[in-house]
C-alpha cells in the first residue's frame, strides 16, 4: 500500500510538471508517446478500485515482473484490484518483449513463435502488435484491473491529468469516449507498448552488456563461446566442469579480461555450449535489433514444471475456474484449442509455455526478497531453477538409478503436463553455481551508458 501511495503522489507531481514535459524530451528521456504510456502504466485510477496499476504486477525494481514477495513465496500469482481475485499465472516481465512477432507457426523450424502472455493469446492479429494487445488485456480482466468495459477505461483516462498529452500524441479529439471508444482503447494499448519498448524499460545496462561491448570491440564473437578441452578437476575441467584448455578460439578462457570473471564466463559457456546445457538454443545469444541478445527466441516449450499446489487460482469460483483444483495449464496448446484449431495443431503444443527473456531474471531490491520463477511461480530461486534443469536432463538421460544422478528420482513432483516435453541438455552439477552467477550478470543498472 505504501508503494501504491507513492505512485499516486508521483502521478500528481508529474501532472503539475506537464507543461515542462517537452523540455524533458529534449534532454533525451522519453518521447511524448512513451511518456503517455508511462503515465498509463503507473496510473492506479485505471482499475475498478483505483488501487492498482500495471506496475503493481510489473514493477521496475523487480525487472518489470511481480513485486509482491509474499505472493512470490507462495502461489506466485498476484492479487487483482478486487480482493481475493487471482489470475492463473505469475506475471511475466513487461521488459524486453517488444520484438515478439505475431503468433505464427514456422514451417522450417516446426515451432510456434511470437504472441504475448505465457500462452500466446495476444496474437497481434487485431492491432498488428502483440505487445499492444497484451497491454490492453489486464484493464478489462475481471481478475486483474477489473474495469467493466472500454468506455469506463476511456472516461478514466479522459479525467486524468495527462489527458492533454493523450490528444497531443494522438491528435485533437482522439480521446472521444462517445464516438470512438474502441479507437481510444487501441491507442491506450499502443501507448503502453511504446513505453514498454522505451530505453527506460530496456536499457541494456547489465554487466553482461558491458562485457558484450568489450568483446565486440576486441573482435570476439560471444555467440560462439563454449567450454574448452582438457582436465582441471571438478570445478574447472573434465567431464565434471568446463575446461579452459585446447585450441578452440571460442573457449571461455579466451574471453577473459572483457568484464566477466571466470565463474561467470564458465556459466555463460555451459549455458551456450551445445554439448552442455545448451540453454541458448531457446534463450538465444543472437543479437536483436538493438545489437544485444534478448535471451529468448519468443518460442514455446514444455519443461515439465510441476503444478504449484498453492496457486490461488485453484480456489477461484467456478465462473472463472470451473475445474477447481483439477485445472491444468495447457499453455499454448490450450489457447490454440480454445481458438478453434484442429487437434493435429493444438495437441503437439499442449503444455508449452512461452520462453521468457532472462534479462533482469535476478533483479530485485535485496537478496532476501523472494522472486518467483516459472510460469506458475513454482520455483523460488535461480538455484532451484538451474538444479531442476540439471535434474530433468539427468532423469531423461536415464541417470536416476545408479548413475550420476543416483537417488534423485523423486526430487521434484511429476510434470503438470507430461506430453510434448522438451529435451534438456545435460551439464555437470558443479557448474550450476556458475550458470546462476552468469544469469545474475544480466541485471540492468550495472553501469550507465
Amino acid at each position: 500500500m505504501f508503494r501504491k501511495n507513492i505512485i499516486v503522489l508521483a502521478l500528481a507531481l508529474v501532472a503539475v510538471l506537464l507543461p515542462f514535459v517537452a523540455d524533458a524530451f529534449a534532454n533525451g528521456n522519453l518521447n511524448p508517446k512513451e511518456q503517455l504510456g508511462k503515465f498509463l502504466f503507473f496510473d492506479t485510477s485505471l482499475s475498478a478500485t483505483g488501487t492498482q496499476s500495471c506496475a503493481d504486477c510489473h514493477a521496475p525494481e523487480f525487472g518489470f515482473t511481480g513485486p509482491d514477495a509474499t505472493a512470490n513465496a507462495g502461489g506466485g500469482v498476484h492479487e487483482g484490484a478486487l480482493p481475493k481475485r487471482f489470475g492463473n499465472r505469475k506475471p511475466p516481465t513487461a521488459a524486453y518483449a517488444g520484438e515478439s512477432p505475431l503468433l505464427h507457426f514456422d514451417e522450417d523450424k516446426g515451432r510456434w513463435f511470437g504472441g504475448m502472455f505465457w500462452d500466446g493469446r495476444a496474437t497481434g492479429e487485431v492491432l498488428g502488435d502483440p505487445l499492444a494487445e497484451q497491454a490492453q488485456g489486464p484493464y478489462l480482466n475481471p481478475l486483474e484491473h477489473a474495469i467493466p468495459n472500454p468506455r469506463v477505461l476511456c472516461v478514466n483516462v479522459k479525467k486524468s491529468d495527462y489527458a492533454g498529452l493523450f490528444e497531443e500524441v494522438w491528435g485533437p479529439g482522439s480521446l472521444d469516449c462517445a464516438k470512438d471508444v474502441e479507437g481510444v482503447y487501441q491507442k491506450i494499448g499502443h501507448s503502453v507498448a511504446a513505453y514498454e519498448r522505451s530505453a527506460e524499460v530496456n536499457p541494456f545496462t547489465s554487466k553482461f552488456d558491458q562485457f558484450w561491448d568489450n568483446a565486440v570491440a576486441a573482435g570476439k564473437d560471444v555467440t560462439k563461446i563454449k567450454c574448452g578441452t582438457g582436465g582441471g578437476g571438478m570445478g574447472g575441467g573434465g567431464m565434471m566442469g568446463c575446461p579452459s584448455g585446447g585450441m578452440d578460439p571460442n573457449r571461455w578462457s579466451m574471453f577473459r579480461g572483457l568484464g566477466l570473471n571466470d565463474s561467470e564466463l564458465q556459466g555463460l559457456a555451459v549455458f551456450n555450449d551445445p554439448n552442455r546445457a545448451n540453454c541458448a538454443s531457446c534463450h538465444t545469444l543472437q543479437p536483436g535489433p538493438q545489437g544485444y541478445p534478448l535471451f529468448t527466441d519468443f518460442g514455446y516449450d514444455n519443461l515439465g514444471i510441476p503444478k504449484n499446489p498453492v496457486n490461488p487460482f485453484y480456489s477461484m469460483p467456478p465462473n472463472w475456474n470451473p475445474d477447481g483444483p483439477e485445472w491444468v495449464d495447457y499453455g499454448l496448446g490450450g489457447y490454440l484449442k480454445s481458438a478453434g484449431f484442429e487437434p493435429e495443431v493444438y495437441e503437439p503444443e499442449m503444455g508449452k509455455i512461452k520462453v521468457p527473456t532472462l534479462r533482469n531474471v535476478d533483479l530485485r531490491p535485496a537478496e532476501e526478497v523472494v522472486k518467483a520463477y516459472g510460469h506458475n511461480g513454482y520455483f523460488k530461486s535461480l538455484e532451484d531453477v538451474v538444479f531442476f534443469y540439471h535434474w530433468r536432463a539427468a532423469m531423461d538421460a536415464g541417470m536416476g538409478g545408479g548413475g550420476m544422478g543416483g537417488g534423485m528420482e523423486n526430487m521434484f513432483p511429476p510434470p503438470e503436463v507430461d506430453q510434448n516435453r522438451a529435451t534438456l541438455g545435460f551439464f555437470p552439477r558443479p557448474q550450476e553455481a556458475n550458470i546462476v552467477l552468469f544469469m545474475k550478470a544480466l541485471s540492468d543498472g550495472y553501469y550507465q551508458k
